[in-house]
């Protein structure tokens, strides 16, 4: 990979953009030059990136000119209207929206499972889904030794997955609430203090599955390569700041003891288990976020099923880093020199 790599982020000021300059810079990628995007309203501000201040620019088609690398998480609608202009100019895009993930030309990519798809891409690389990520990274070592032939997960997500100002309305809507004071969802479609709701994506009115749930199931037979996986998905949105947390049950084809998972997952990678019986201690968002691994725990017996082929466990995971920010960069860190020359 070259060391003065030009990198360009769209949607720089949002919560993601913010973790992408601090993951680059913790990771010590190599960027020769940042070039920071944002909408019209954000250009002639600035951010901080290893001790330089990058004065934002507009993002326009004429935005990627000598760009090799271009890291997009402004919505898929500006994904969709930019990302090919960045391609024709020469950039490789690495997509945090949903716009490019279920398109057979496009790479899915959770460099634990599929780094090897990234040689395949032309001109862009899909990052998947938050849940889908949280969730896949310490499924997929399981998935190669015992297929999983059917999955349901609940997932409990955070406000970051809404952006930065979803986790605003959390912060000024419970401190109104402590407060006693009124205050109506500006961002949110119902009160976010002290209460939980279903996903905040449309809802299918043929299956009652909102969009994210569907992201989630299709993304994780693509990213598996393997479309007979039977797969059951609850989201909700509930008042945490940043991490997302998933109630896992997994049936494998054959039997399945929770010392083998264990076992499997003490050295995957992406993986850390945190499961302790005897202090009640299980993955928490607390601790999961600001950091890279998948937290894995509560690995027992799903007690419903007498065959033994089931598992349940619980998991957490950071949705700005691991979830988004993170995941896009160990896809960067991967391109082969060639594919950004």
């Amino acid at each position: 990979m070259k060391n003065d790599l030009v990198v360009a982020i769209a949607g720089v000021t949002g919560a993601v953009g913010a973790e992408f300059i601090a993951t680059m810079d913790r990771r010590r990628f190599p960027v020769g030059k940042l070039k920071a995007l944002a909408s019209a309203r954000s250009a002639g501000k600035t951010v901080d990136f290893r001790g330089e201040r990058i004065v934002i620019e507009e993002l326009t088609e004429r935005s990627f000119d000598g760009v090799d690398i271009a890291l997009f998480s402004a919505g898929g609608g500006i994904s969709r209207k930019f990302s090919p202009a960045a391609v024709k100019a020469g950039a490789v895009v690495i997509d945090n929206s949903s716009a490019f993930r279920m398109d057979p030309d496009v790479p899915l990519v959770i460099p634990e499972i599929n780094a090897h798809r990234i040689r395949e891409h032309k001109g862009i690389i899909a990052v998947p889904n938050c849940s889908a990520i949280t969730a896949l990274v310490p499924l997929w070592p399981i998935h190669r030794v015992n297929r999983i032939k059917r999955l349901i997960l609940s997932t409990y997500q955070a406000a970051s997955g809404a952006g930065a100002a979803a986790m605003a309305e959390l912060v000024e809507s419970t401190r109104a609430s402590l407060n006693g004071e009124a205050y109506p969802p500006k961002v949110m479609p119902h009160p976010y203090a002290f209460n939980l709701f279903s996903h905040n994506t449309a809802i299918d009115p043929e299956t009652g599955y909102n969009d994210e749930e569907t992201k989630v199931i299709k993304e994780t037979r693509k990213i598996f390569e393997d479309e007979r996986i039977a797969i059951g998905v609850t989201c909700v949105r509930v008042p945490v700041l940043r991490a997302h947390c998933e109630a896992i049950t997994f049936e494998c084809e054959r039997p399945i003891s929770e010392h083998e998972v264990r076992a499997i997952l003490s050295t995957a990678p992406g993986v850390r288990i945190v499961d302790d019986r005897a202090k009640n201690y299980f993955p928490m968002p607390v601790d999961a976020s600001g950091q890279d691994d998948v937290l894995v725990g509560r690995i027992r017996k799903d007690l419903s099923d007498t065959s033994g082929h089931s598992i349940s466990m619980f998991v957490s995971a950071d949705q700005l880093l691991k979830g988004a920010a993170l995941n896009a960069i160990q896809i960067a860190e991967l391109l082969p020199e060639r594919a950004i020359a």
